[in-house]
C-alpha cells in the first residue's frame, strides 16, 4: 500500500522529470527556430507576448502532462514559463490527445496534426507559419559532428526505420480500432 510519503515522491518526480524534459524540449524548438532567421524575425515582432499548448482529450490513464507555456524572447526565441503559466496566454493551441499513437504516427511522418489557434491574429498566423514551415534537418546537424558522407548514410538508414515505425503504428491502431469494447 502506498504511503503518502510514496505519493508525495512520486509527485515530485515526475514534476522534476516533466520540468527537465520541457527545458530539453524548449532548447530543441530554440535550436530550430534559430536555424531559419525568417522564423525569429516572425517571433521577434511578439516579444513578450506568450503562448500556451493545450492538451485536448488527454488518456486519463496517464499521468497529465506538464504545462506547456512560453514567453517570446526579444531574440525571437522561446522561453519555458514553467510553474509559472500565464492566466491568459495571448495564444492558445489545442492539440487532440486523445489517440497518442495516432499523434505520435503523425509526428513521425512529420505530417501536421490537428491543431486549434485561438488568441491574437497576427501571432497566430506567425506560430500557424512555424509549424507549417519548420522541420529539424538532423541530418545537417550530424554532419556538422562527424561529417556529410556518414551523416547522409545514418539519416537514410534512420528514414527506413521511420518507415518501418509508421507502418507499426498504422498495424497498431488498425488492430486497436477493430479491437470490440
Amino acid at each position: 500500500m502506498p504511503t503518502p510519503f510514496d505519493s508525495a515522491f512520486g509527485a515530485l518526480f515526475t514534476a522534476a522529470l516533466g520540468s527537465a524534459t520541457m527545458e530539453r524540449i524548449t532548447l530543441l524548438l530554440n535550436h530550430v527556430i534559430a536555424a531559419e532567421t525568417v522564423a525569429t524575425d516572425r517571433l521577434k515582432a511578439h516579444s513578450g507576448r506568450s503562448l500556451q499548448l493545450l492538451w485536448t482529450g488527454w488518456p486519463p490513464l496517464l499521468p497529465p502532462p506538464p504545462v506547456v507555456a512560453f514567453t517570446i524572447t526579444p531574440a525571437g526565441l522561446l522561453e519555458w514559463c514553467g510553474d509559472q503559466a500565464p492566466a491568459q496566454p495571448d495564444l492558445r493551441v489545442s492539440l487532440d490527445a486523445s489517440n497518442p499513437l495516432k499523434l505520435a504516427s503523425l509526428w513521425i511522418s512529420g505530417e501536421r496534426p490537428q491543431v486549434v489557434i485561438e488568441g491574437d491574429s497576427a501571432l497566430a498566423a506567425d506560430v500557424s507559419w512555424l509549424i507549417d514551415n519548420l522541420r529539424w534537418d538532423i541530418e545537417d546537424d550530424l554532419a556538422r559532428i562527424i561529417g556529410q558522407a556518414p551523416a547522409h548514410e545514418l539519416a537514410k538508414a534512420s528514414k527506413a526505420v521511420s518507415a518501418g515505425l509508421r507502418e507499426a503504428v498504422r498495424a497498431l491502431q488498425g488492430l486497436v480500432s477493430r479491437t470490440p469494447r
